[in-house]
């Protein structure tokens, strides 16, 4: 078993340094912000904790392993913050309460699975998982991120076509019109019209003024509970997306909450944590409420079944899992489950967005053209006759 006990004085790289004095050499090569609000790319805390968790499998002293990791750090504000924890380890403070200094870098459930490490002696073992939790959940997301490019980029190349042509182009056929002196059919003329409005210095000043308090005021909007719930709410019931959306949110909640129960925290505290792992605040509220009932006395299953939030799937696996006592087992399964149904649906809209993005170009482009070329196919017609 690893010691987590206090190292005052450490002996590393054949110089005898104090964890004090390795903090103070790391601050003057980079600015440091206060813990609290201290930020910390996620990337180097999953190699953080899978560091942590090997030196203490090898039996390297807790304070001692926190230094030697901060040596070896390339990125400086986290070597700073990490040498300074190891100092306040060698003054005799627990690892869970060191790690609370910093709020925006070590989170409530990560909190959480190291103090039942601490309590139940598995400290490296719940460090190994916390990295594991955190490369699944940045998975997920950058999955997310991914399904959700597509459409963005679609609307971008759309627009962007759109506007060149109108303000580049048609304007060069309205003159050559305007010389005919015959009267344009509808789709022409509609072009023509749409040529001079986004060319015009009203369009060229108010388009950006419009768009930029559009955004100001759905910031202000979704910045309060009330808008939160409804956009939120509104996202699951995006076709396509808003089910691969909850079936991330399921994922998580279920990977996050398998982690803790299997690290001995109870069910309650386990959820508590959860609400914090949600993005969606509807998924939010409706982990609160299940949690009030449990503490009233209901079971899990049917505390998160009164939500209409969550799948049936999930809703029966807990209810397996509470009747034979594998709660953790039935969370860790429906977990993997919902994991591959994100990476399955995700591919799927990526092959289905290829395509779709050279067909709508190709429409927005072919409709112009068209338009701009009825008036020569009316003129020929009218000679050949």
């Amino acid at each position: 078993m690893a010691n987590y006990g206090s190292q005052p004085s450490l002996q590393l790289n054949g110089k005898s340094r104090t964890s004090l004095n390795i903090a103070e050499n790391s601050s003057t090569k980079a600015q440091q912000p206060s813990p609290a609000q201290l930020k910390i790319p996620q990337k180097d805390l999953v190699v953080f904790f899978r560091q942590l968790s090997v030196i203490l499998q090898s039996g390297i002293p807790l304070a001692q392993g926190l230094t030697l990791i901060a040596e070896n750090m390339t990125n400086k504000k986290l070597a700073f913050c990490v040498a300074r924890i190891a100092s306040r380890l060698s003054a005799g403070e627990e690892l869970s309460f060191s790690l609370k200094q910093y709020p925006k870098v070590f989170k409530p459930i990560m909190i959480g699975l190291i103090e039942a490490g601490e309590a139940g002696g598995i400290l490296e073992t719940v460090l190994d998982r916390i990295a594991t939790l955190m490369e699944e959940q940045a998975k997920l997301r950058g999955q997310i991120i991914g399904a959700l490019v597509y459409p963005v980029i679609v609307f971008v190349l759309a627009t962007s076509v759109s506007l060149g042509l109108l303000i580049f182009i048609v304007p060069r056929f309205d003159e050559m019109f305007r010389g005919m002196g015959s009267e344009l059919p509808g789709l022409t003329a509609f072009m023509l019209s749409l040529s001079k409005i986004v060319t015009s210095p009203i369009f060229l000043i108010g388009a950006p003024i419009t768009i930029f308090v559009g955004l100001l005021l759905f910031r202000g909007f979704y910045s309060s509970k009330e808008g939160q719930l409804t956009v939120d709410s509104l996202i699951f019931k995006i076709p396509l997306f808003g089910d691969l959306i909850q079936r991330t949110e399921m994922a998580n909640l279920c990977d996050t909450l398998s982690t803790l129960v299997n690290s001995g925290i109870p069910v309650v505290d386990g959820l508590e944590r959860c609400i914090n792992a949600s993005s969606n605040e509807r998924v939010r509220i409706s982990i609160r409420r299940g949690i009030l009932l449990v503490q009233q006395g209901q079971e899990l299953n049917e505390s998160l079944g009164q939500s209409k939030v969550f799948p049936k799937l999930v809703i029966s696996m807990i209810r397996i899992g509470e009747e034979t006592g594998q709660l953790s087992f039935m969370l860790e399964k429906l977990s993997l489950f919902y994991k591959r149904e994100v990476e399955a649906t995700v591919s799927a809209l990526t092959k289905a967005m290829e395509p779709a993005i050279i067909g709508v170009v190709a429409v927005i482009v072919g409709t112009i053209v068209i338009s701009l070329y009825l008036p020569m196919f009316s003129i020929i017609t009218k000679i050949g006759t």
